[in-house]
């Protein structure tokens, strides 16, 4: 069975936040996170929905909530608290 994580967020500028995300991308791979989809709503380009493949959901939530991740939202420009969902398929 698959797990995931699905996150939901909104940012200032979806060009500044993308090029923070890209740099992120070590640290996603360590928590075991495989990006499936990167959407932008078609009413606001700059709400971003992220789903995550996760070879273990412990370690998507623990890096869901680690402060290293928080850090980088805010230095990238999210603006909102983050919708995160962890959901089996």
């Amino acid at each position: 069975m698959s797990a995931f994580m699905l996150v939901r967020h909104k940012v200032k500028d979806f060009n500044t936040w993308k090029v923070g995300y890209d740099a992120h991308h070590p640290k996603r791979q360590e928590a075991g996170l495989t990006e499936k989809y990167l959407l932008r709503s078609s009413e606001d380009p700059n709400e971003v929905v992220v789903m995550f493949e996760a070879q273990d959901l412990t370690r998507a939530k623990a890096f869901a909530t680690s402060d290293d991740l928080r850090a980088k939202m805010q230095e990238v420009g999210v603006v909102d608290r983050p919708d995160i969902y962890f959901l089996n398929g």
